[in-house]
């Protein structure tokens, strides 16, 4: 990898990360968090799924030591982050897949994931193993629904091709790369 390719994966990492942040906290609720949804398909279409990963779990870590976010901010985020760039990776460039991998990783994974999280560490008691299940679903299908709209337009536009050939990753668009 090209320096130059290097700092600006770096420098869209820190974007991304920085914009998970500020907007968290829109129609957050306790187990509801879609804009990190928004994030993590976005991160997970522009760079793959270990970049993702990492970006979730920077801006859970961010979010917890700052807002005070309880391990949600982890448990919600990490296993949606990898299986929506997974997903995206596995069907060769679908963006409904970078959706539906979000949602049955924070949707299933992270919700069943939660339960011990939550009542082991940080003592809640009244739990179930499906309790956050609808909430984390609801919010996956919000926040996936405005990545997916987000990044059909860029992709309608050439705007995806262009920042994944910028980036360095895998373009599945081939069908831009002719007209260019």
């Amino acid at each position: 990898m090209q320096k130059n390719n290097k700092t600006l994966i770096n420098t869209t990492m820190a974007m991304l990360i920085a914009m998970g942040v500020v907007i968290s906290p829109i129609l957050r609720v306790e187990g509801l968090c879609p804009m990190a949804h928004l994030i993590n398909i976005t991160c997970a279409v522009f760079l793959g799924p270990w970049y993702a990963l990492l970006c979730a779990f920077i801006i859970g870590i961010i979010r917890m030591i700052f807002m005070g976010i309880p391990p949600l901010a982890l448990t919600g985020a990490i296993f949606g982050a990898f299986f929506s760039g997974y997903f995206y990776r596995l069907s060769k460039g679908k963006l409904i897949f970078a959706v539906i991998g979000e949602i049955f990783g924070t949707g299933i994974i992270g919700s069943i994931v939660s339960y011990p999280v939550m009542t082991l560490i940080w003592g809640k008691s009244d739990l179930t193993w499906f309790f956050y299940v609808p909430s984390f679903i609801s919010a996956t299908l919000i926040g996936g629904s405005i990545a997916f709209i987000f990044l059909k337009t860029l992709s309608r536009n050439g705007m995806l091709y262009k920042i994944q050939n910028k980036l360095g990753v895998n373009i599945y668009d081939k069908s831009r790369e002719l007209t260019r």
